[in-house]
C-alpha cells in the first residue's frame, strides 16, 4: 500500500509539474527584443519586422508550439475571432512558432484557423523564442505557448504564459486595452 501511495504521489508531482504554467523570463517593463522572421497572411509571404509594426500601435506576439496541432489550432481561431477588437485598439497580433514551420502558409489561410486576419511567422531554429524565453520544456527545439504584449515604445507591458490556450486572447487584449488608459 506505500508503495502505492509513493509511485501515486510521484505521479501527481509530474502531473502538476508538467501542466503548471510556464514562467517567462522577460517581465513586464523589459524592452522587448527586435525581430524579423519570415511570415505568411492569408498564405501570402512576406517579412515581419516588429520594429515596423510598433509604428502602428502596440503588438501581440504569441509564440504558439506548432501549426496544426490542436491546442494551437485553437488559440489560433480565437485570435482570428478576436481580431476586430484588437485592430479597434490599433494592435497588431503575430502568431510565432519554431513547430511546424513549413506548413504555415497553409495554416494561415486555413477559415479554421487564422483564416487570412493575422500573421504568423517562422521561428526556425526557435531564435526568436529563445530571445523571449518562450521555448518548451519537454520539446525545445518547439516554441512554448506565451503572449506578450508590447507597448509602441518597445516595452513589454504584459507576459501570460499558460499551455492551455483558452485565456491567451482575453489577456492579451484586456492588456492592450489598459495601455490605452495609462495614456
Amino acid at each position: 500500500m506505500k508503495h502505492l501511495l509513493k509511485q501515486a504521489a510521484a505521479g501527481l508531482v509530474v502531473t502538476v509539474a508538467l501542466a503548471a504554467p510556464a514562467v517567462a523570463a522577460l517581465k513586464a517593463g523589459a524592452k522587448a527584443p527586435d525581430f524579423s522572421a519570415p511570415a505568411y497572411l492569408a498564405g501570402e509571404p512576406f517579412t515581419f519586422k516588429l520594429s515596423d509594426a510598433l509604428k502602428k500601435g502596440p503588438v501581440v506576439v504569441y509564440f504558439f508550439p506548432a501549426a496544426f496541432t490542436p491546442g494551437c489550432n485553437l488559440e489560433a481561431h480565437l485570435f482570428s475571432e478576436a481580431i476586430d477588437k484588437f485592430k479597434a485598439e490599433k494592435a497588431t497580433v503575430i502568431g510565432i512558432t519554431a513547430g511546424n514551420t513549413e506548413q504555415l502558409a497553409a495554416f494561415s489561410k486555413s477559415t479554421e484557423h487564422c483564416g487570412g486576419k493575422f500573421p504568423v511567422a517562422a521561428d526556425t531554429g526557435a531564435k526568436i523564442a529563445k530571445q523571449y524565453d518562450a521555448i518548451l520544456a519537454k520539446k525545445p527545439e518547439w516554441s512554448d505557448r506565451t503572449s506578450y504584449v508590447i507597448a509602441p515604445n518597445g516595452t513589454i507591458s504584459h507576459v501570460y504564459s499558460d499551455l492551455n490556450p483558452q485565456k491567451h486572447v482575453k489577456e492579451s487584449l484586456d492588456a492592450v486595452a489598459a495601455l490605452e488608459t495609462k495614456k
